[in-house]
């Protein structure tokens, strides 16, 4: 069972609700996020260094300082104000005319420690050292975690009937044209048969935001341990989360490019292909993976299609079945020499929301030698592998859309 709770949130006015709302911290850099930032978005917040020159390093002092800084200015001009009342709220996001509602629920950090909330990647210490400084300063989730669930009817029902009874309180489609949609659930009786819903699920999951979840969790460690009367229902012991259901969402594919063949010339390449896949030229018209185990390549200004061979993976394994094992295994440790995708500076990862297109661009312009596509991960894949404990190798699933941070925030300031 997980423990979840409605909260208070902080959240814009609607007439401001899709000038606040931003891009999370880490799809954009600092760059990026200084030519994207309006007045009013929380870009000045959670990447604050865009309010100085471009010498300063975000992580500094003066830039953490800027954040809450920013954060106060923010709730004082209006810009962001907290409602009276604890609410759960309803965030729809729709893509490709595919919606999906992710209640907005606050989650405790224990069930992250005990494996009540299950997570499927490694986090890195310095990511999590920077978003934890966050929370700590702001005292407050500026920024949710993306988690899912096993599907509920009972829940979905209650969704239902909150989004067919009113018109949304925002409703905002964003540059990226995703359809951003939400709703305070004002029903006392909801809200608390929500909490008593999901103490009888077995399991969250986290899909984005391991550091952000990871992070949040040692400031409510780090909260209990300070506070020698903690009696585990204080509000620093929860955190911001989005949680939908898993048959909602859906994963898109992370593809690799790499930078060189490691020595090999092409024909030497494309035989060392040929021990392990079953190798077709497609000629130059874009090629996507039509199936799990199948992949795409180009190279050279051709696309290719590349079959694992039977016995080269092993789908009883929750690792081994996937397809980001059976490429690093097969290609990039065995062919290519690439050891460690996490530091290894010759591989580069990119989201298959830019699109194929993006892997050409990127080997026809000289920077890259090869490109390889993959077929997505299922959800069933990603919830296997949490179950079992395992852990999915890097980069490895890219959801979509991201949530826009800002829409409503957790504050444990004292509230």
């Amino acid at each position: 069972m997980v423990k979840v709770k409605p909260f208070r949130g902080i959240r814009p006015p609607a007439e401001y609700a899709a000038e606040v709302a931003s891009r999370p911290y880490d799809v954009l850099n600092s760059a990026e996020a200084r030519e994207e930032a309006t007045e009013r978005s929380l870009l000045h917040i959670i990447k604050a260094e865009i309010d100085f020159d471009g010498t300063v390093d975000e992580h500094s002092p003066e830039v953490y300082d800027k954040a809450v800084e920013n954060f106060r200015l923010w709730k004082e001009r209006g810009w962001l104000r907290q409602d009276d009342e604890e609410h759960y709220y309803i965030y729809a996001q729709t893509m490709e005319g595919r919606t999906q509602y992710g209640i907005v629920m606050c989650c405790h950090f224990e069930d992250y420690l005990s494996g009540a909330i299950k997570k499927h990647e490694l986090t890195r210490p310095d990511k999590e050292e920077d978003r934890m400084i966050h929370v700590r300063n702001q005292k407050a989730n500026i920024e949710p975690v993306f988690f899912t669930y096993p599907d509920d009817k009972r829940i979905d029902a209650i969704v239902d009937e909150v989004v067919a009874a009113s018109a949304p309180e925002y409703d905002f489609t964003s540059d990226d044209g995703f359809r951003h949609q939400f709703w305070v659930i004002r029903d006392t009786e909801k809200n608390r048969r929500i909490t008593e819903l999901f103490e009888a699920i077995p399991a969250l999951y986290v899909a984005d935001g391991h550091h952000r979840t990871a992070a949040a969790a040692r400031v409510g460690q780090e909260c209990m341990k300070n506070n020698p009367s903690h009696r585990g229902d204080e509000e620093y012991c929860y955190f911001l989360a989005v949680t939908f259901p898993a048959s909602q969402l859906r994963i898109i594919d992370y593809n690799r490019v790499v930078r060189d063949l490691n020595g090999l010339s092409k024909d030497e390449f494309l035989a060392c292909l040929g021990d392990s896949f079953e190798v077709e030229n497609k000629g130059a018209e874009i090629y996507k993976p039509s199936a799990l185990h199948n992949f795409s390549m180009y190279l050279d200004g051709e696309w290719y299609s590349l079959t694992a061979k039977e016995g080269t993976y092993n789908d009883n394994d929750p690792i081994g079945v996937l397809d980001v094992t059976v490429l690093s295994n097969l290609v990039l440790d065995r062919i290519l020499g690439i050891k460690d995708l996490r530091t290894s500076k010759r591989i580069d990862f990119v989201g298959g929301i830019r699109g194929l297109g993006e892997l050409k661009s990127r080997v026809d312009s000289g920077e890259m030698k090869v490109a390889f596509a993959l077929y997505p991960v299922s959800m069933k894949q990603l919830i296997d592998i949490a179950d079992t404990g395992n852990i999915m190798p890097p980069k490895t699933t890219w959801f979509e859309p991201k949530l826009r941070s800002g829409v409503v925030i957790h504050s444990f300031d004292g509230k």
